[in-house]
């Protein structure tokens, strides 16, 4: 027998189930606290889910349902867009939840995430390790602060398209300088709004991330056997290199440091360091945390070779955060990083860059169920017992038991244990999966640059270079 909100989220949420049976959204709400189903909606349910008598509750053994005209094919009838419905997430089992569009025009499809931040929307958009990723927005009021040309994580946003529950209004902030929805039109982001948030992410907490398809259609109409079928064969992030995707073409210098208030961003007029950055998706925050702890700081693409890179005379390396697959990036990746470590010089990696690290120590990764996502994340440190409470986007991990013997763990996830951070104990090397940044999210892992300049000065200090 299935439960209330399992056959609730079946049927696309509240708001979708109100609409199969003609109810309103109260009805189901009662549903819930009653943990049952009036007789007279089963018909609707059973045309919606797929699902046989026997297995909705309260429906005793050998009934048969209310006698009603001839049902609707469960499939046939989530292809007509209820009354308002302008735009349609259908995912990878065929499951099709209808909302309102915002934003371009367009057919998206990626990997259906969700993310747990209550601020920063702009900058979880421009976060390249969202590449190839719809995101659902767990806090329901995104667009209330409109947009601007400052909290951007990169050029462009990366998302493939984002989920809300309430519809995007007036922006109301004093740094705000246009409404979200024409943010995204210029950048060609579609979003979906009216979708149950909360039963999106429960199916997603409990079934792990699906593949999706979000449409919203100029022209209204909808094939929804074709959405499905582009859900199903979308090949999903395993195997997937969007490093190459989302890094830099070309070097460019970076002198860009942290907004402080009232004169905004800063520039670094007087480096103590030099730092190559290699961009697998680097956010310009994490860039600006590196200028602000006084290293100038070299951008070079993904695919810059160790000679690339050391022609620079770096006093440090730093391997960005990114998206896809540590092992389809690490193709590449490693044996660079490889080389670089044998050259003695300090490495410090964040997200990608920590499972890159991980790999090249020999350490394997693997892909999460539905991985770490949002600004409330806790992480304790190993050395000093503090938790930290963390920004976090990463769906693959690294996986602790295939650590060297040359690499201690230094940070573990409070949610789940999985591996936050480790260093090595015969070079100068260390990195966490989560982001010190904080753009968006709390500072409490701010440290993290200022170790690394320490592990710098340390190692000038032991070369003869202080």
């Amino acid at each position: 027998m299935r439960s209330v909100e399992d056959i609730i989220a079946l049927m696309g949420g509240p708001e979708a189930a109100a609409a199969r049976c003609g109810v309103g959204t109260e009805a189901v709400r009662k549903w819930r606290q009653a943990r049952a189903i009036p007789a007279k909606h089963w018909p609707a349910v059973l045309a919606a889910t797929g699902l046989t008598l026997a297995e909705l509750p309260g429906a005793p053994a050998g009934a048969s349902p209310p006698e009603t005209h001839a049902m609707p094919d469960p499939i046939d009838s989530a292809t007509v867009p209820p009354e308002g419905a302008t735009a349609a997430l259908v995912l990878g089992d065929g499951t099709v939840l209808w909302g309102r569009g915002f934003g371009a025009y367009g057919t998206r499809v990626g990997e259906v995430c969700f993310t747990t931040g209550m601020t920063g929307y702009q900058e979880t958009l421009t976060d390249p390790s969202y590449a190839g990723q719809i995101i659902t927005f767990t806090f329901p009021h995104i667009g209330n602060v409109g947009a601007n040309p400052e909290d951007i994580e990169a050029g462009t946003p990366a998302a493939r398209g984002l989920v809300v529950k309430q519809d995007v209004t007036e922006p109301s902030n004093w740094r705000a300088t246009r409404h979200l929805d024409d943010w995204l039109k210029s950048h060609g982001v579609t979003g979906i709004a009216g979708v149950d948030t909360r039963a999106l992410t429960a199916r997603i907490r409990d079934g792990g991330a699906p593949n999706g398809v979000l449409c919203f259609p100029a022209d209204g109409r909808f094939d929804i056997a074709e959405l499905r079928a582009q859900a199903r064969e979308w090949p999903g992030l395993i195997g997937m290199d969007l490093a190459r995707e989302v890094s830099c073409r070309q070097s460019y210098r970076w002198d860009e440091t942290e907004w402080a208030w009232p004169q905004g961003y800063g520039r670094l007029t007087a480096p103590k360091h030099r730092v190559v950055a290699v961009d697998y998706g680097a956010k310009r925050n994490i860039l600006r945390g590196l200028a602000s702890a006084g290293c100038e700081v070299m951008v070079v693409p993904a695919t810059a070779s160790a000679e690339e890179i050391l022609r620079h005379a770096p006093d440090g390396v730093f391997l960005s955060n990114g998206p896809g697959d540590p092992a389809a990036t690490g193709e590449y990746a490693v044996p660079v990083i490889r080389e670089v470590l044998e050259r003695g010089v300090p490495i410090f990696g964040i997200c990608l860059g920590h499972q890159l690290l991980a790999r090249t120590l020999g350490a394997q990764t693997y892909k999460m169920e539905r991985g770490h996502r949002g600004a409330n994340q806790p992480v304790k440190d190993l050395a000093t017992g503090k938790v930290e409470i963390t920004c976090q986007n990463h769906g693959f991990a690294v996986d602790e038991k295939s650590l060297p013997k040359n690499a201690r763990v230094t940070h573990v996830s409070l949610f789940d244990g999985s591996n936050e951070g480790i260093a090595c104990t015969d070079r100068p090397a260390f990195s966490v999966q989560y982001h010190p940044e904080a753009g968006p999210g709390p500072t409490d892992s701010h440290y993290l640059f200022h170790r690394f300049v320490e592990l710098i000065e340390k190692h000038k200090e032991g070369s003869g270079r202080a």
